[in-house]
């Protein structure tokens, strides 16, 4: 049975137990898949459908959740959760959600029309709120009865929101303060979202600043004389942002979506001094009459032409092939690591990419500055809603702060005075004199400025961020937690948390690049796990950033391997089953906190732990036979010993083949989950291994699910021998590779590797039901990989990957 998150420690917002979503459409169906990710069973509504199946349009809304890509459902299953209804049949079961999202199309009087239909419908508990990306929270209010409206608020989600950690909170006059603090715990700690709080003004914070971020990067280009591929390698990674830069966003997010939120901009800001430029672009208007509404119709900016993509020359109307060439001297300019240094050299340059990268920067700045107190409470939302909405590296202000606060302020001022920049809107006084001024920024130690109080306003109070015991910074701010080393060397550093937190957990953290494994990390980790026995309660392996572990240090071994042959890993090799096994047998509990990758070695470490407690966002797999190798550091252990317990709790009057198949199959796949739950599907987590939904409380389960195994008396497994298929489950799996390689899906190596793979995990030539233990497999697993190493495909396979990044299938 699929079971849902839970972090086994005590989780806020519980009184939020279901969900109804009113509309389902892209938004509507997506924001339900991600509720019921996070355990939580949704009612999706939209309109009666015609014919027999009066709940046709959520039923196939729900449907299509399954074949979306990115997934919206951490596994299909999930969507067995969603319950289909419709408004003309089944108001009433809105009765029994605790949290109402309207999430219909963007007009304001088809929402105030379901308000009406509804409002007798809602529990007098119940908080209704809308996901709308830009109307009047206020406005929407009206239509509500007096009983309701103090229970109404915006709510907005970015697109998709199973992958983008922002959501708006936006209150009216009349939210009560405890149900918004309830439903933002509730965001946050439940659903994983990062959350800001927004004023009431047309597109809140992240579409204000992002859509007129966009506007000026248009008009900027044009002035410039850059194609739209240039823009986008200017404004993607290079600065700090989404790979895909700033119009094939555009074409991803949809080409009516931009509009739509251009047009809110021009309807509802008549008085903003930059409103000269949110007319839409006319290439723009042009692409929306030609139904070209970018990826969701198959062009845009850019159209796909098989394997090669095009994109729009304006002036001819046309595709042409994509050229996204950056000058060297600009391209010098931007990897500059200094952002004084790089920001000096954009203002100084007068090649055209140069001029405008600062001018786009300038805007952004600028409009930032004008807004910041129409628009958000602090800094910090207009900065965070940038980072999480837009995948920017560093929000505006963080920024221009970096870079040097009041150069840049003087560098804009100039470009207003001479009428360079697209308003002459002063900067306020605030930028230039004043605690912000003295500061060198808006985001200090003390907290980020708050214009309308004029001080440094500290972060939420809150007790859900209690549970981010090292959440995300800004410039500017200090981290007060920095926990204490017990040792440190260049590969790992061992540290306790001080009290209140458990402080006799010893915490290991990876210091090499990716957290791959090497032989120093290996020693760091015996070392921590003898010294744990001897003096703290229990160990926990956590990462400050992803990936948990992308796997073995491949560099180091093809290098040992090159050089001195086979023999030349094999005692690390040894050392690594070691630190797996004491992973499973140490005298204290042992947990790890997984997110992001956790592949080969990573794996197996995670696999043998006491405890594993995961993001929902954790991609884990025993990948080696992508890199010509089979799992050596007990993976295959792993999934022999623990297919046969399967086979005795659930399945014993199967064969233990029955069990072992979807073992062998993920290996010999080099299979890695798309989701933590669908790790627990194939088996790398258990169901009692708690699942986390926001990444920054990842730490604070790990510690506290280890302090409570310690504290219930925690003993270690008993080491005892179990069953294995034998000579003839690894005959009946050969055979299902070599019609798998007949049939040209793997080839004829990926035959042979999976061989390896079925002989060990059936315990070798010996008979079905033979008892093993553990040292046997161990042996195994360590005489074919290091035969594998001396081999020439499998050393072209990791060659390959690490030339390339991508695996190698010869």
């Amino acid at each position: 049975m699929l079971q849902t998150p839970s972090s086994g420690v005590a989780r806020p917002a519980a009184h939020i137990r279901k969900i109804g979503v009113l509309g389902a459409g892209v938004m509507g169906a997506q924001i339900a898949a991600h509720c019921v990710n996070a355990g939580v069973p949704v009612v999706l509504f939209d309109l009666p459908a015609k014919g027999d199946d009066r709940n046709g349009i959520a039923h196939k809304a729900i449907a299509q959740l399954k074949k979306l890509n990115p997934a919206p459902l951490a596994h299909p299953d999930l969507a067995a959760r969603i319950r289909a209804a419709n408004y003309g049949d089944d108001l009433e079961l809105l009765g029994d959600c605790d949290l109402i999202i309207e999430a219909i199309a963007e007009r304001l009087d088809y929402k105030r029309d379901l308000y009406h239909k509804i409002a007798a419908h809602v529990a007098p508990h119940a908080v209704l709120a809308s996901n709308t990306s830009g109307l009047s929270i206020e406005s929407l209010s009206q239509a509500l009865p007096d009983a309701l409206k103090h229970r109404f608020c915006g709510v907005h989600f970015f697109n998709p929101p199973r992958y983008m950690p922002l959501v708006e909170l936006i209150p009216t006059a009349a939210t009560k303060p405890h149900l918004l603090d309830q439903l933002e715990t509730f965001l946050v700690s439940v659903l994983g979202k990062s959350v800001v709080r927004a004023r009431d003004t047309p597109n809140f914070i992240g579409n204000r600043i992002g859509v007129f971020g966009i506007l000026s990067t248009m008009i900027e280009a044009e002035r410039a004389g850059l194609t739209y591929e240039q823009v986008d390698e200017l404004t993607g990674s290079r600065l700090g942002r989404a790979k895909s830069g700033t119009f094939r966003t555009a074409d991803v997010v949809g080409l009516d979506t931009l509009a739509h939120v251009i047009k809110t901009m021009q309807d509802g800001l008549p008085d903003d001094p930059f409103r000269a430029h949110f007319a839409t672009p006319a290439v723009l208007g042009a692409l929306l009459e030609k139904g070209a509404l970018g990826q969701k119709t198959g062009a845009g900016f850019y159209r796909k032409d098989g394997k090669t993509i095009l994109r729009l020359d304006p002036t001819a109307g046309e595709y042409v092939p994509a050229d996204a060439h950056v000058d060297d001297e600009v391209a010098a300019i931007l990897a500059q690591r200094d952002p004084v240094k790089r920001m000096a050299a954009l203002h100084a340059s007068d090649h055209p990419q140069a001029r405008f990268v600062w001018a786009l920067l300038r805007d952004t700045f600028h409009y930032s500055a004008v807004h910041l107190a129409d628009i958000a409470d602090t800094a910090r939302d207009v900065d965070f809603a940038m980072r999480w909405g837009f995948g920017h590296g560093q929000g505006p202000f963080e920024l221009w702060q970096s870079a040097g606060w009041t150069q840049i302020a003087e560098w804009i001022e100039d470009d207003i005075a001479s009428g360079e920049a697209l308003s002459d809107a002063p900067l306020p006084a605030w930028v230039r004199t004043g605690p912000v001024a003295d500061a060198g920024g808006v985001h200090t130690a003390a907290g980020s400025w708050n214009p309308a109080s004029a001080r440094f306003e500290p972060r939420s109070d809150l007790p859900v961020y209690a549970r981010q015991l090292f959440p995300p910074l800004l410039a500017g701010e200090r981290q007060t937690l920095s926990g204490d080393t017990v040792f440190e060397d260049d590969a790992v550093r061992a540290w306790t948390l001080p009290a209140p937190n458990p402080d006799r957990i010893l915490i290991v953290s990876f210091k090499t690049k990716m957290h791959t494994i090497s032989p120093a990390v290996t020693a760091g980790l015996l070392r921590a796990i003898a010294l744990a026995e001897e003096r703290f309660e229990g160990v926990v392996i956590w990462q400050p950033r992803e990936p948990f572990s992308a796997g073995a240090d491949l560099q180091g071994v093809l290098e040992a391997v090159l050089r001195n042959g086979p023999g030349a890993i094999e005692g690390e090799e040894r050392h690594l089953q070691e630190a797996a096994q004491r992973m499973r047998y140490a005298q204290v509990p042992t947990v790890v906190a997984l997110t992001g990758l956790a592949l080969g070695g990573g794996c197996e470490l995670s696999v043998h732990a006491t405890q594993r407690v995961a993001h929902l966002e954790t991609y884990i797999g025993l990948v080696e036979v992508g890199v010509g190798l089979i799992p050596g550091a007990g993976g295959l252990t792993f999934c022999a010993r623990r297919a046969a317990e399967l086979h005795a709790q659930v399945a014993p009057d199967q064969p233990l083949l029955s069990v072992l198949k979807r073992f062998a199959e993920a290996v010999a796949g080099a299979t890695v989950s798309k989701s933590a739950l669908e790790a627990r599907q194939i088996g790398y987590l258990r169901e009692s291994d708690p699942v986390v939904m926001n990444v920054n409380e990842l730490l604070y389960v790990a510690v506290h699910q280890a302090h409570g195994l310690a504290v219930a008396g925690y003993r270690p497994p008993v080491a005892v021998p179990f069953q294995v298929a034998g000579r003839d489950g690894a005959a009946t799996l050969s055979s299902q590779l070599l019609n798998l390689r007949d049939g040209g899906f793997i080839s004829d190596y990926d035959y042979e590797l999976g061989r390896h793979v079925a002989r060990i995990l059936c315990g070798g030539d010996v008979d079905p039901g033979t008892l093993v233990d553990e040292a046997y497999l161990l042996a195994l697993e360590r005489r074919a990989f290091l035969t594998l190493l001396g081999q020439e495909k499998t050393q072209a396979r990791i060659g390959g990957l690490l030339k390339t990044g991508k695996p190698l299938r010869n």
